[in-house]
């Protein structure tokens, strides 16, 4: 029986770069322009340096950084990003003003916050009386700490009883690593936990490879449902709970 849900959070729980027209309405520049625009604004303020150069070096540790994700199942820190960048730059600055330019990097969508998929507040608030659920995220730039403000401004932070975020486990989804510390953290055999996510490779095939079930949701974007192995798909919240008593019922007649 399905005693556990985990979800993945972006384009499952919030809408990936759905803050970006916030942004252009507030003037502001996209996120990964306005990331390399921060690098050379502090670099600059100790010795002139040609903004050309740095976006060329940014998007080289970018590629890097995708590379390693999709091949090794690690995501750098910020942190480990930036220092790959002033390496290749072969610039270096006080510690204080990099403390800084990490902050500025991770809290980012702080300020312009991504919208919620619809559905999704009422969604884990029933099913938060009926299982136990955790989080499941991979983080790219918003480590955990900020990923938790999010759902905590949201009200939704209490619902989870145990986060696995990449950043501060050491590796991301799909390894099998990620879906054990979500067992042994909610207490749960992979039979008994369900996986919800937006990714064929990362929330689909990793999960069930560990021994769990997953739902594929396209309720943000569907990318590639037609295809899934996924043992359903919805588009719709209101749908997940009948799915997860789906699966019950599945291993009721299974048995």
């Amino acid at each position: 029986m399905i005693k556990g849900i985990t979800f993945d959070l972006w384009d499952t729980v919030f809408i990936d770069d759905s803050d970006e027209a916030k942004r252009r309405a507030a003037g502001r520049p996209s996120k990964a322009v306005e990331r390399r625009q921060l690098v050379h604004r502090f670099l600059a303020q100790h010795q002139p340096i040609d903004p050309a150069t740095v976006e060329v070096v940014y998007n080289a540790a970018d590629a890097a950084f995708r590379k390693v994700w999709h091949d090794h199942h690690v995501t750098w820190t910020v942190s480990e990003r930036l220092d790959i960048i002033f390496k290749a730059l072969k610039r270096e600055l006080p510690e204080p003003e990099r403390r800084e330019l990490v902050r500025l990097h991770e809290e980012m969508e702080l300020e312009f916050r991504p919208d919620f998929v619809p559905g999704v507040h009422e969604a884990l608030a029933a099913l938060h009386k009926r299982y136990k659920m955790a989080v499941i995220s991979d983080a790219i730039f918003s480590p955990g700490r900020c990923l938790r403000t999010l759902l905590a401004d949201e009200g939704l932070l209490s619902y989870f009883d145990a986060f696995i975020f990449s950043d501060e486990i050491g590796y991301s989804k799909p390894a099998p690593i990620v879906f054990k510390t979500a067992m042994e953290r909610l207490g749960l055999a992979a039979q008994e936990l369900v996986h919800i996510g937006d990714r064929e490779h990362n929330d689909i095939l990793g999960p069930r490879q560990a021994g769990m079930h997953a739902l594929l949701c396209t309720a943000a974007v569907d990318r590639g449902a037609a295809n899934s192995s996924a043992d359903a798909v919805f588009n719709d919240y209101r749908q997940l709970p009948e799915l997860v008593d789906a699966l019950n019922r599945k291993e009721e007649n299974g048995k």
